[in-house]
């Protein structure tokens, strides 16, 4: 069984039925979160209890809002793993959590089924949401899995693997000339002409609690002391938003102190608008205009949950840090050679790190996790792209130099 009690808006703490399908604050145009009887939680739940149950981000049901088993959609996603990294750049306790290896190879994968557990739940039967590429594929390979009717629309260009998957999956995928946010527009319009609920990002309230296990988990594998930094790449930033809400929610019941890790946003120089609101010290971002970069899931111009990005940043202590594509592709492959192909947003979290260290932000002592959040197998055609393979053409071994 569930402990939560209701939805609230992020902005006007209006509170909204949890036993019904709801989207966002219509009054604030706000996010609508998720809140929980913290006091049962607190009675029933204990990390001892963790041992023993299923491997996956279901592990943690007291602060997940299915009400009924049955209607979970799961793949087995979530539970990662964390590795400790062996790189000479300044600090002793490196870490990634690689979210690379879960169902549709992204994170995607933790707010998806989530989301349309959740729908299934509430007996939605056709959803539709923009995507610069992973979500739509998680979204469509879900949906498959629960018989939701799955539309999604996305950039020409986003990554071929992501429109490949999206469409073997059987969704009905719709490709835009521009970015997510123009994709965004058109489902928008299609919510009303089409009964489509929309599951965009932030824009329901269900695919925020899938990303909140990324923070449930790196809480328990750090053995309930939360890293000093947790470095994010951030696009519509519902993981980071994620993780935070997970941060408070422990220690609502008391399962970790006040001690929480500096949120680092990480963006690309193309497409910078949370690093550009940090440095002005604004609460919102502005529309970042001409957006480009090879990283396809941080070419947002402007996130829905801005406003909560930056709380978060700014709450914890953390920063924003904007990285350039050739950056991105040398710590690709630096974190390859440790046994790691990422993706490059994953990519960009290692590149902004070296910044952070090189301005002093971050002591050599500290213990700071990078968050990888997909598989750098969905992007072989933007690293095709970017990475020249000088690779020699031989007919005998003795062309091989050693």
């Amino acid at each position: 069984m569930s402990y939560l009690q209701h939805l609230e808006c992020s902005k006007c703490g209006k509170k909204y039925q949890a036993d019904k399908p709801q989207t966002f604050c219509k009054k604030c145009n706000a996010p609508l979160i998720a809140v929980y009887d913290y006091e049962k939680i607190k009675e029933v739940f204990s990390k001892d209890a963790l041992k023993g149950r299923r491997a996956d981000m279901w592990r943690y049901s007291e602060f997940l809002p299915i009400e009924d088993e049955k209607n979970v959609v799961s793949l087995g996603e979530g539970f990662t793993p964390i590795h400790k990294l062996e790189l000479d750049i300044g600090v002793k306790n490196l870490y990634v959590k690689d979210d690379g290896i879960i169902p549709t190879g992204t994170f995607k994968a933790r707010g998806m089924s989530m989301a349309i557990s959740k729908a299934k739940e509430l007996g939605i039967e056709r959803i539709a949401m923009p995507s610069a590429g992973n979500a739509a594929g998680a979204a469509a390979t879900y949906g498959a899995r629960a018989g939701i009717e799955t539309f999604v629309v996305m950039p020409a260009d986003a990554p071929f693997t992501c429109k490949l998957e999206s469409y073997m999956a059987g969704a009905k995928v719709y490709l835009v000339k521009g970015l997510i946010s123009d994709a965004g527009k058109i489902v928008s319009e299609g919510i009303s002409k089409f009964g489509w609920f929309d599951i965009s990002t932030m824009k329901e309230p269900y695919r925020l609690e899938g990303k909140k296990t990324m923070g449930l988990e790196v809480a328990e594998q750090f053995n309930w002391e939360l890293p000093d930094i947790i470095l994010y790449p951030t696009g519509g930033g519902t993981g980071l938003i994620g993780m935070w809400k997970a941060f408070k929610e422990l220690r609502e019941i008391g399962a970790i102190g006040d001690e929480f890790p500096r949120m680092v946003s990480v963006q690309s120089e193309g497409c910078a608008p949370i690093v550009k609101a940090f440095r002005e010290g604004k609460r919102e971002s502005e529309f970042w205009q001409n957006a480009n970069t090879l990283a396809a899931g941080i070419r947002v111009p402007k996130a829905f949950a801005d406003f909560m990005i930056l709380d978060a940043i700014y709450e914890s202590g953390g920063s924003a840090v904007a990285v350039s594509d050739e950056e991105i592709i040398e710590s690709s492959n630096e974190l390859a050679k440790q046994g790691l192909f990422v993706c490059p947003e994953g990519a960009s979290t290692l590149a902004a790190l070296k910044k952070l260290i090189e301005s002093g932000e971050v002591d050599k002592d500290e213990k700071v996790l990078l968050y990888n959040t997909g598989s750098g197998i969905k992007y072989t055609d933007v690293y095709s792209e970017n990475v020249k393979l000088d690779l020699p053409v031989i007919s005998s071994v003795d062309e091989i130099k050693i």
